[in-house]
């Protein structure tokens, strides 16, 4: 069957907080792909990145989210780039055209800042993070979109607030 829904997004818009909001709105488990991630690494995602690899991480990464949407009854984020593989767009867009959910939670660089604080724990961040978070919403949000069965912007909301929306989403979808 698959997860209840799944929260795809970029870094700062709350994927993992409103994961928690919504399963337990719906009284099921939550499960995010990055922790998944560092469980089967034994080390947390920027050592991955440093001793391993960004390639290397990407791999990991993908059979993470392809066990996640075969295993997970609940809500499950997925890690901001997760959606790059091809591999994942491809299991995404069964999962959704077998009616499926895939929230895109949408956030504005303003607002993102301030909850990711753009720092070095963020692999892909480094250097000059906000240009570099920029750069990766232009490469991303075309996927993000078209991935998406629902899109709610998180700027100048709870986490309470979207998992309220999110859910609202889905009952009009059912």
């Amino acid at each position: 069957m698959g997860p209840r829904a799944v929260l795809i997004g970029p870094p700062g818009s709350g994927k993992s907080t409103i994961a928690a909001k919504l399963a337990t709105l719906w009284g099921v488990d939550k499960r995010d792909t990055d922790a998944d991630i560092e469980e089967r690494a034994g080390k947390p995602i920027p050592d991955i990145f440093l001793e391993d690899g960004e390639a290397r991480f990407r791999e990991i990464e993908r059979d993470a989210v392809a066990s996640a949407l075969a295993e997970h009854a609940g809500v499950l984020a997925l890690g901001g780039g997760a959606i790059l593989a091809p591999e994942s767009q491809e299991l995404l867009a069964a999962y959704a055209a077998d009616g499926g959910t895939v929230v895109f939670l949408d956030v504005s660089l303003a607002a993102a800042a301030p909850r990711v604080g753009l720092n070095a724990s963020r692999p892909l961040l480094v250097g000059n993070p906000r240009a570099r978070w920029v750069a990766l919403m232009d490469e991303r949000r075309p996927v993000y979109e078209r991935l998406a069965t629902v899109t709610v912007l998180t700027d100048k909301t709870t986490p309470a607030q979207v998992a309220a929306r999110i859910d609202e989403a889905v009952k009009e979808l059912s």
